[in-house]
């Protein structure tokens, strides 16, 4: 269908999932609005990007798609529909998984959503513990009768006494009890944020384990074990998702595309610097710049994903104390090393089938302080498309968290590189650096939103942003909040319910990730 008339123009900054999702729905949903998209970077995807290399996949961060929110799983099965028969991986190994009938099949077709099974591990002193940690035996034993003994009444203590929750700290030893506390949280929180726990708002466990409790852990287990039916599942725990096929890029890859077909505009590598607005508050234009020329583009609406750091210190005339909020607005960057090996020294105790008999996670947290490593993917797991050589060799990530700016950050490739490796040969992943084979690295600026320094104060600038009323902001950065792809996704569909209805208020943007029915269920 061609448009009518073009009525009014509307600026996205940035296209990740948040950005594109709005262009999308923008669009499809009506042909009154010309969509114009500006992304800093050379790729489409935001943190939700998929980088190949030599026929090898690396998903920055690790992404299930896995959402309680009905419109977002409609929005990835109009996309990309599930799959009609078995992926690569599941013919090998002759085993089964979920099917959808008159599903595209993924050895033929590309656009197809994949079904796996979720499997995620702590890897502490060597051996393998649940995530979330659990008290089934073979966490009992690895931990030893002494400690748990210590754990149960620390877990007692807890139930009994609740600390009064100022900090992330009290928010973990209320669910968890003091000694679990400690083992677990407190040494790979301070290293995924640089911060300790009690220096850490409360509100991030909110966000991220929401009901999250040994109480909801071993709730599961019994529904589990009694096979109970509609169960209420908390999505740490869930143990399937929907996957891309060729990892979550692709997914954005496919609307990018599809936003084009639809008229609207994706112009790359252009970074917006600022905004114009008028007497009156509105945003009248944007500025940005491409190839070191800076342009000016007029809008009747602004939606942004960008940092609200970086849009507040864009924007002229903003009262001081407001600026000072969003300067202090903290960040957490993070660094990925992809290597190659053919095989690991981690032995497959589980009962799940894996083609190479590799461990079957998707990604495992390392507790080991003695590296600075946080987590690792194993890409063979995510999807049997991601790796080039599937039954010979073993595609990997290797995460790091840091500063942009600070001593690991400043690494050249190499020297980044040969440490992670040479972190592998210390936690006994593999047994020599000359195991090997090839690597690739990458790094990812504002990855994770922080709650510390002035994020106190955000509410008092969420406020005085809503002030303007053709602002809109979404996603994870837009709204300095560590959303899951899908909350970031349903920030974008309440804002395009806002415009097309031409709703002043924004209170359902920043309600999503808040009210109860985008939270867990204890």
């Amino acid at each position: 269908m061609g448009r009518s008339c073009i009525v009014e123009k509307v600026i996205i900054a940035g296209a990740g999932p948040a950005g594109l999702t709005a262009a999308y729905e923008l669009l499809d949903r009506s042909d009154e609005y010309e969509v114009l998209v500006f992304e800093e970077s050379g790729a489409i995807g935001g943190i939700s990007r998929t980088v190949e290399y030599k026929g090898n996949r690396m998903d920055m961060g690790g992404h299930r798609f896995f959402s309680k929110v009905p419109e977002v799983n409609d929005w990835w099965e109009k996309m990309m529909p599930t799959q009609g028969a078995m992926p690569k991986d599941d013919i090998i190994l002759g085993r089964t998984s979920a099917v959808k009938e008159g599903g595209p099949d993924p050895e033929k077709e590309d656009r197809v959503m994949l079904k796996r099974n979720r499997l995620s591990r702590i890897f502490f002193k060597h051996r393998f513990f649940d995530y979330p940690v659990s008290l089934k035996w073979d966490t009992l034993k690895n931990m030893g009768f002494g400690t748990t003994i210590a754990v149960g009444f620390s877990y007692l203590k807890s139930v009994i006494i609740k600390r009064k929750e100022k900090s992330l700290e009290d928010f973990y030893i209320n669910r968890f009890g003091k000694k679990l506390y400690s083992m677990f949280f407190e040494d790979y929180t301070e290293n995924l944020w640089g911060r300790h726990p009690s220096e850490i708002s409360p509100e991030w466990g909110a966000q991220r384990v929401k009901g999250l409790s040994i109480k909801a852990i071993l709730k599961d287990m019994m529904g589990k074990l009694f096979k109970k039916k509609n169960r209420i599942v908390e999505t740490s725990l869930i143990e399937e998702f929907a996957y891309p096929k060729l990892g979550p890029g692709q997914l954005w890859e496919l609307t990018a595309s599809d936003i084009k077909k639809k008229g609207g505009s994706i112009v790359m590598e252009a970074k917006v610097t600022g905004v114009v607005r008028s007497e009156e508050g509105s945003i009248t234009e944007v500025t940005y710049i491409k190839d070191g020329v800076t342009h000016h583009e007029s809008c009747d609406y602004f939606i942004s994903s960008m940092p609200v750091k970086d849009l507040v210190m864009g924007m002229e005339g903003v009262p001081d104390k407001y600026t000072e909020i969003a300067k202090g607005l903290p960040y957490r960057d993070y660094m990925t090393v992809g290597v190659l090996v053919y095989k690991l020294n981690l032995k497959n105790n589980t009962k799940i089938k894996t083609v190479g008999n590799i461990v079957p996670d998707d990604w495992v947290y390392v507790h080991d302080r003695s590296v600075k490593m946080g987590r690792f993917q194993i890409y063979n797991n995510w999807s049997p498309y991601m790796v080039k050589d599937l039954e010979n060799t073993i595609w990997m990530g290797l995460e790091y968290f840091c500063n942009e700016g600070d001593n690991m950050w400043a690494m050249s490739d190499e020297e980044f590189a040969h440490m992670a490796i040479r972190e592998m040969v210390t936690i006994g992943l593999i047994d020599r650096e000359q195991d090997v084979k090839d690597f690739h690295v990458e790094r990812v600026k504002k990855a994770y939103p922080a709650y510390f320094d002035t994020y106190e104060h955000m509410d008092e600038l969420r406020d005085y942003l809503n002030t303007i009323p053709n602002l809109f902001c979404v996603g994870r950065n837009g709204q300095h909040r560590y959303n899951n792809l899908d909350h970031s996704m349903c920030t974008s569909f309440e804002t395009v319910k806002n415009i097309l209805q031409h709703v002043e208020t924004k209170d359902n943007i920043w309600n999503v990730n808040t009210e109860k029915e985008y939270h867990e269920k204890a």
